[in-house]
């Protein structure tokens, strides 16, 4: 099991910058490495207030071509050129979103200092991997919003297990055994010598699980996506008063997050998002309250565990 698996929140509003309230952009640590989900306006400032180490950033997933979760990303990459990044950056994104970054950097007569990988995000391929790291997975799965979105799913893979010492110390097994045992593989010695992983190691504890869904209208289908995760991200621009605004613009309401996290038996629900029409977001949190209690709103700067 890996030691860290937490999310930052580095912004939470919606299009527009108010209130103290910054564009949508989070930081994900799995184990020693950083992930970025979303870039919006800003995002750069963010990192640095809240002594985010940018140097260890490694992959960044962009959902969609909406200005506020993506108008920071050129200005990142640009400083991880202007201090001499060597270290490739892999990034996750639309289509278009490489052309952009392309044309930005052709005019700016830029040489990147660094390798930067793009892959092209598609939500018509339906829950598809995009990278297997040796401690986490990423997978897309498409959200409906008014132009091509995609959620994200960080999920942890199974480290090494750990050997029970009283066993080792009244035993001596072979190194081989050893090495297996810790993949979470039987061994059979030479000697016909039977070493079992439930016999041998500790359980694995369960593996954990994030969803990020940013914008999308009310949509039960990504349920199947989702289900069980520790912890469920998903976008509340309005509360139920202003549901029709929702639907008009393909956003949700904090109550219709909190029916998605209860149908998908989720163990706590992020809220984020938020409309720059609401000053005091606590009403909208007990609207989501009655529906699935384990709800909480998503503050900047605040670092939430899985």
């Amino acid at each position: 099991m890996i030691k860290d698996f937490e999310v930052t929140i580095l912004g939470n509003t919606s299009s527009i910058p108010v209130h103290g309230r910054n564009h949508t952009s989070q930081v994900v640590q799995i184990g020693r490495e950083l992930i970025l989900l979303d870039c919006g306006e800003g995002t750069q400032l963010q990192l640095r207030r809240y002594k985010v180490k940018t140097s260890k950033i490694s992959h960044i997933f962009i959902s969609h071509l909406h200005g506020d979760h993506y108008l920071g990303l050129i200005g990142l990459l640009s400083s991880y050129n202007l201090s001499k990044r060597l270290d490739p950056i892999f990034l996750f994104g639309p289509k278009g979103l490489d052309e952009i970054i392309t044309t930005h950097f052709r005019y700016s007569n830029t040489q990147l200092s660094y390798p930067l990988h793009f892959k092209e995000t598609n939500p018509d391929k339906g829950f598809s991997l995009l990278t297997d790291q040796a401690n986490y997975q990423v997978y897309s799965f498409p959200l409906k919003h008014r132009l091509p979105t995609t959620g994200f799913l960080i999920r942890e893979k199974a480290g090494f297990r750990n050997l029970i010492k009283e066993k080792l110390q009244k035993e001596h097994l072979p190194l081989e055994a050893i090495h297996s045992l810790r993949k979470g593989l039987d061994y059979i010695g030479s000697d016909g010598a039977f070493y079992s992983v439930r016999e041998y190691c500790y359980p694995l504890a369960p593996l954990r699980s994030y969803a990020f869904c940013s914008d999308t209208i009310y949509n039960p289908d990504i349920i199947e996506f989702i289900k069980g995760v520790n912890l469920l991200y998903h976008e509340s621009t309005f509360m139920e008063s202003d549901a029709a605004r929702a639907e008009k613009t393909f956003h949700s309401t904090a109550k219709q997050a909190a029916e998605i996290a209860k149908a998908a038996q989720v163990k706590q629900l992020l809220l984020g998002h938020f409309s720059s029409r609401y000053v005091d977001l606590e009403p909208m949190l007990e609207e989501a309250k009655t529906v699935f209690e384990n709800s909480v709103l998503s503050l900047e700067g605040q670092t939430y565990t899985l």
